[in-house]
């Protein structure tokens, strides 16, 4: 089993930056690919960035050349580098891992909340 925990969410101005991380525990060799979600109050979850075993990294059209996904395999950590941040960006963030050993699964953080002020 695979646990995440998110930490960096906080109130931003317009402009601002902000970094999330995620920390990955348990049978971390299974996971295949991290990465980010987002959740805004009345709208559905959206992929903001994935990550494919460390390099191929795919980013919303909304966060493209904003957000910056990266990930530390020694650590089994993964980042979201936030710069230009907009009230858009407000949402609840969580942080996902993709395993495939014994079966195909997802994991899911409890989430992290960033509010972008105008």
């Amino acid at each position: 089993q695979v646990q995440l925990v998110e930490s960096g969410g906080a109130l931003v101005q317009a402009g601002g930056s902000l970094r999330l991380s995620c920390a990955a525990s348990g049978r971390t060799f299974s996971i295949a690919a991290m990465g980010w979600y987002r959740q805004a109050p009345g709208k559905q979850r959206e992929l903001v960035a994935a990550i494919i075993s460390g390099s191929s990294i795919n980013y919303a059209d909304s966060v493209k050349g904003r957000f910056t996904a990266t990930r530390d395999n020694a650590k089994n950590t993964v980042y979201l580098q936030m710069n230009s941040l907009k009230p858009e960006d407000t949402a609840v963030y969580y942080c996902y891992a993709h395993t495939t050993f014994p079966i195909p699964y997802d994991s899911w953080g409890q989430g992290t909340q960033v509010t972008v002020s105008s």
